[in-house]
């Protein structure tokens, strides 16, 4: 049995990425959000529910005993606070496996004419995310950073990915591609471990996702 805290747990990939998740009986899920009150009892099975602030260490650190993987679907100006606060938890609670969703963009990646519009549509806001990725990069855990292209609500699983060190490809990819690969991770905790990895829809180059 695989027991997943998942942060963030009413967010729109969370939610895919979860119902991915428990079709795999092995999986036990606690959901970690404020404001628990927004997932309507024909939402859950057999999960957990968790009310609290990813920036709360205590909060953290009690909802992640027992727990084999971390999972942080976060947002938020003070991401950066809650990546230090994640990290603190995870260690204290001896808790090593972490996936968490960034952003492209972060390492200045993003090639040609994309590159220049996503810089300027997500100004400060990639300053943020990066920082949060830093804290998480040398935190010494076991992560994944996954840098999602622009999210769409497609109906479909169909993506690529790229290392740290590679340019970034293509411009968009659907919300239920990224819980697919975040749910691969969980399937299998040993893939992509110390990777920041970008994830895209396959030929969907250009100047700016076409849907925009």
């Amino acid at each position: 049995m695989r027991h997943v805290l998942v942060l963030g747990a009413n967010g729109q990939i969370a939610r895919l990425a979860e119902k991915q998740m428990l079709a795999d009986s092995d999986v036990h899920l606690t959901l970690f959000l404020r404001r628990s009150s927004r997932l309507k009892p024909e939402d859950l099975s057999r999960e957990k529910v968790v009310d609290g602030d990813a920036a709360d260490r205590n909060a953290l650190t009690e909802a992640m005993n027992g727990t084999d993987i971390v999972y942080a679907n976060l947002a938020g100006q003070n991401i950066e606070d809650q990546a230090k606060a994640v990290v603190a938890s995870m260690k204290k609670a001896g808790v090593n496996r972490l996936i968490w969703i960034s952003t492209l963009g972060i390492y200045d990646e993003v090639p040609g004419n994309f590159g220049k519009w996503n810089n300027q549509q997500l100004d400060g806001y990639l300053d943020r995310y990066g920082a949060a990725a830093k804290v998480v990069e040398n935190a010494g855990l076991d992560e994944t950073i996954i840098r999602p292209a622009w999210l769409t609500n497609k109906d479909e699983i169909d993506y690529e990915t790229t290392q740290k060190n590679e340019t970034f490809k293509g411009t968009e990819v659907s919300r239920k591609s990224v819980a697919a690969y975040v749910t691969s991770l969980v399937k299998d905790p040993a893939k992509d471990v110390h990777k920041s990895v970008g994830i895209n829809k396959p030929n969907t180059d250009g100047d700016k996702p076409a849907w925009y």
